[in-house]
């Protein structure tokens, strides 16, 4: 049985790719960020900001979704990031004017 992980980049410039064995994300850095994919897992990219993770070990697949996620963490703001399909982001106001 295979297990899958769905992740969504959000945000103006946030782009995913795959150049062979690496993924490489674009996510607001000054410079691209590169993780190579564990052996054993497949990732696919889809529309550049749609990122599925699947494979066999569940602890795996968990763990390097977990540090695709790390890279640019869902931010309460304004909500941009990289975060789960499934995942509520609870939103902050932010400042008012008085």
């Amino acid at each position: 049985m295979k297990l899958l992980k769905n992740l969504k980049m959000i945000g103006v410039g946030y782009r995913a790719a795959l150049q062979g064995n690496t993924l490489v994300l674009s996510a607001g850095y000054s410079h691209p960020v590169e993780l190579i994919i564990p052996e054993g897992l497949a990732a696919e990219v889809i529309k550049n900001t749609a990122i599925n993770v699947t494979g066999i070990d569940k602890q795996a697949v968990g763990e390097f979704a977990a540090n695709i996620r790390a890279v640019r963490p869902p931010e309460p703001y304004l909500g941009k990031g990289i975060r789960y399909v499934d995942e509520h982001v609870r939103r902050k106001e932010g400042k008012t004017a008085k």
